[in-house]
């Protein structure tokens, strides 16, 4: 078994919490896959802002 990245964690923790204002608390208590699912998501968002 693998463990996660942590300069990787912390770098989605940062994003959701810039983003979202969401605590580490309640970032942290998220399953890996969802948070990854709510940092491409940000990103998608961004990218369309950016290239608009």
């Amino acid at each position: 078994m693998s463990r996660y990245p942590s300069e990787q964690l912390l770098e989605e923790v940062a994003y959701l919490a810039y983003h979202f204002h969401w605590s580490h608390d309640q970032i942290m208590t998220m399953e890996h896959r969802d948070r990854q699912q709510w940092v491409a998501q940000v990103a998608q968002i961004n990218q369309r802002l950016n290239n608009s």
